[in-house]
């Protein structure tokens, strides 16, 4: 069956990262992680104290090589583990730990400049949150994106606000939909990330977190599996009183039908996530990422679809 979607040249029925990338790079591009050892307002106090309830100690910078070392030696370090894949690929920063704008101006410059310019640096990912991006700092980040790429990742996971207040967001939707109208007319690139199988969240309000994101002015989006990892505080929540998961089965048919409602030129910069093995308690089938990717790719060729189809009719 011929692939009818426009923004690919593979079987993949959505706007891929790597379609992205290669389009614009002509080379395989990865992203290489590393933890700036930031925090986030709402473990400090600022608006709440131990962070999101799935998020680990490490603030989702789990996977970065050499952690606790000085930036430029985890710089090596994870480039060293990209290039042993892709020994001719090409690099952005990822600054992925924490929250990478909670600081002041003059450290984000400090923390960020010896990267944007080293030649062999494409651009920068910077994951943050909404409410942590001033003004003057979007001013100084647009000033940068004149020379080369910076994404502004913004942890979201999902629309709604009982669902936020559950897990400790400390942040409304109404927050993040001013920080993205405030990015809006600048050169900064916007990922929103969303997260599946959040406590007390059906379906259909999974899909409606994507069909509401899909029609503010993005440029990509990451969805993944919640991920119940050992020692956070949803975890121990889960064992005391366990609540639905979605099985496998369901997350694709969920992913499957988000992505008909996200409009095809969003970039989809991932459908599953990283966890730690050794530290997951449930839902272990989120481990095999190929295979879930596989499966996402034959249910779209089942059902004959395609990224943004429902937007269509």
């Amino acid at each position: 069956m011929k692939n009818p979607f426009i923004y690919s040249n593979d079987n993949k029925r959505y706007h891929t990262w790597n379609y992205y990338l290669k389009q614009k790079y002509h080379s395989k591009v990865f992203k290489v992680p590393l933890n700036a050892n930031f925090s986030c307002p709402n473990r400090d106090g600022t608006c709440g104290v131990g962070g999101c309830t799935f998020c680990t100690s490490l603030g989702s910078g789990d996977q970065v090589q050499e952690m606790f070392e000085p930036l430029d030696i985890q710089y090596d370090a994870n480039l060293k583990v990209m290039k042993n894949k892709w020994p001719q690929g090409k690099g952005f920063a990822y600054f992925q730990a924490y929250t990478n704008t909670y600081c002041s101006l003059e450290t984000l410059k400090e923390t960020i400049e010896p990267f944007f310019y080293k030649e062999d640096v494409l651009g920068l990912c910077i994951a943050t949150r909404a409410d942590c991006l001033e003004d003057e700092k979007i001013e100084y980040l647009n000033k940068l994106a004149q020379e080369k790429e910076i994404w502004i990742e913004l942890g979201l996971q999902s629309i709604y606000d009982e669902t936020a207040a559950r897990i400790n967001r400390g942040h409304t939707y109404a927050t993040f939909v001013d920080c993205v109208e405030r990015l809006k007319n600048t050169d900064l690139k916007i990922c929103v990330h969303l997260m599946n199988s959040l406590p007390n969240e059906t379906k259909d309000m999974m899909i409606t977190s994507a069909k509401t994101i899909g029609q503010l002015p993005i440029h990509a989006v990451k969805i993944h599996m919640l991920y119940l990892m050992e020692n956070t505080v949803l975890a121990k929540e889960y064992l005391e009183h366990p609540f639905p998961l979605l099985s496998k089965e369901d997350y694709i048919d969920v992913v499957v039908r988000q992505l008909e409602y996200l409009p095809k030129e969003i970039i989809i910069q991932r459908l599953t996530g990283d966890g730690v093995k050794e530290q997951q308690i449930e839902s272990f089938w989120m481990l095999n990422k190929t295979v879930v990717l596989n499966d996402i790719d034959k249910e779209m060729v089942k059902r004959n679809t395609y990224q943004g189809r429902m937007l269509e009719k």
